[in-house]
């Protein structure tokens, strides 16, 4: 099969894995103006696909999958240009520290490998620590024109799962790549 072909497939594969991850197992927490956050582990899709595949593809099969799920709720919607950034820069971030300061397709040390898939999880998730609420924030307050009070709230909650998602998808997204890591390079060798 063609490279190119079997790349797009994968990234196919990986946007609907995440799709289906936040779509059909988040937790929602309802918050102030009929705004929502979720307990959800798609992100770790989004860090093992860039740790397998590659950093721009990660981005893409993670801002392509959960766009997609923010579209087809009515309360996310409006959070799918944030979430096709915030994701892609999941993807991209984890894959270039994985990819290229560790070379992690190349390690065979098993602790090493660990260290390198933890740290890149890391890399990739705190900048979506940071970013997600952030962003979140600015749009809900000054293009929606919420008030101060309810966006503040809004904030704070959004910080803290945004936080607890990070830290269980880096233990996800790096047991699952130890796991996976070479059954897939088998697979698409």
């Amino acid at each position: 099969m063609n490279k190119a072909i079997k790349k797009t497939a994968l990234i196919a594969l990986f946007a609907a894995v995440s799709f289906a991850v936040f779509s059909y197992g988040r937790i929602d927490i309802p918050l102030a103006a009929g705004s929502k956050v979720s307990i959800h582990v798609a992100n770790a899709v989004v860090v093992l696909c860039a740790l397998l595949l590659g950093p721009v593809e990660g981005g893409l099969a993670g801002a392509i999958g959960l766009s997609f799920a923010d579209i087809l709720d009515p309360v996310y919607i409006v959070s799918a240009p944030k979430t096709f950034f915030c994701k892609f820069m999941i993807g991209l971030i984890s894959g270039l520290v994985g990819h290229k300061l560790f070379n992690i397709s190349k390690i065979e040390d098993k602790k090493k490998l660990t260290v390198a898939a933890f740290v890149s999880s890391i890399a990739g998730l705190g900048f979506n620590v940071i970013f997600d609420p952030l962003i979140g924030y600015v749009f809900k307050r000054y293009i929606l024109q919420i008030g101060e009070v309810s966006a503040n709230f809004i904030l704070a909650w959004t910080s803290g799962v945004t936080l607890f998602n990070a830290v269980i998808c880096v233990f996800i997204a790096s047991l699952l790549y130890m796991a996976l890591r070479k059954p897939f390079n088998r697979y698409t060798k």
